[in-house]
């Protein structure tokens, strides 16, 4: 299992300014950095590929759809530019060396749904990232489903769900992205939900239920451990906590969850280790 950490760990926005990232995951120890796509006026993949190559470091990719990106819209603009961003987005993370780009990719990230989603928008966003992922293969890029919660969206809120919209995309390069702070929310069980997706993961999350410091909370984490030692899992597992204050909080952090970042990375990664180890990971 290659562990890593996303950036949303020390920043709230990507940008040159925050190059330097990349020299912090790899003093710590870290296999790769997750690099955010929200915004790509601000993604320099000429010098992000330079500095991850200097250090010696990989990376990966994420984002979420906005309003203006919806694959669920009634609107088919909205639909188009969602393709047209995820495009871009597939081309940003080939140009860093990367191979694999995940998110929440399907539908508008915390859209005022006012409905369950009808199978016309389930059928909607897997026609949408069926253009997505065919353009990714092309660029050897795979293409990761993240389940989040309910609250977060209203379309792929479980493992069992994720599986589902792989199939109706019916693409090779579909894959699957869980996370724990969201499961921790959906799921029955951490093991039967890590277990489902089997060899489609592609990407983990490691997040406590309060987004603290691993292994501090409720979360199931041998359950989760013992899933991916069965299955042997080699894939990207990222640390995602947050502690910084940002402009936008829209990681809805409203009090201190660790004394700074780097105690909780500190902590998070012997906690981590500590379970690969005792797993065989």
């Amino acid at each position: 299992m290659k562990l890593g950490i996303h950036a949303f760990a020390w920043c709230s926005k990507w940008t040159n300014e925050t190059l330097h990232l990349i020299d912090r995951a790899k003093k710590l120890e870290m296999d790769f950095i997750e690099i955010p796509l929200l915004d790509l006026d601000t993604f320099d993949s000429s010098a992000i590929k330079n500095r991850l190559m200097q250090v010696g470091l990989e990376a990966c990719t994420s984002t979420v759809l906005s309003a203006d990106t919806d694959f669920t819209s009634d609107d088919p603009a909205i639909r188009q530019n969602g393709i047209e961003y995820l495009k871009a987005c597939i081309r940003a993370t080939s140009e860093i060396g990367a191979t694999n780009f995940t998110g929440v990719i399907y539908s508008q990230h915390v859209k005022n749904a006012t409905a369950r989603p009808t199978e016309k928008e389930w059928k909607q966003a897997a026609d949408c990232l069926r253009e997505v992922a065919k353009y990714a293969q092309e660029y050897g890029i795979l293409v990761g489903i993240e389940p989040v919660n309910r609250y977060e969206t209203y379309l792929v809120n479980t493992a069992e769900q994720a599986m589902k919209l792989k199939e109706m995309v019916g693409e090779p390069n579909i894959k699957i992205h869980l996370d724990t702070y969201h499961m921790n929310i959906e799921e029955k069980s951490f093991y039967e939900a890590t277990k489902l997706v089997g060899d489609d993961l592609i990407h983990y999350h490691l997040c406590e239920n309060d987004r603290g410091i691993p292994g501090t909370g409720v979360v199931n984490w041998d359950d989760i451990f013992r899933a991916l030692g069965e299955m042997n899992y080699q894939g990207y597992a990222a640390l995602e906590s947050f502690v910084d204050i940002s402009d936008s909080m829209n990681t809805w952090v409203w009090r201190k969850l660790a004394p700074d970042g780097d105690t909780l990375v500190r902590e998070a990664i012997t906690f981590i280790r500590g379970m690969q180890t005792k797993y065989g990971l």
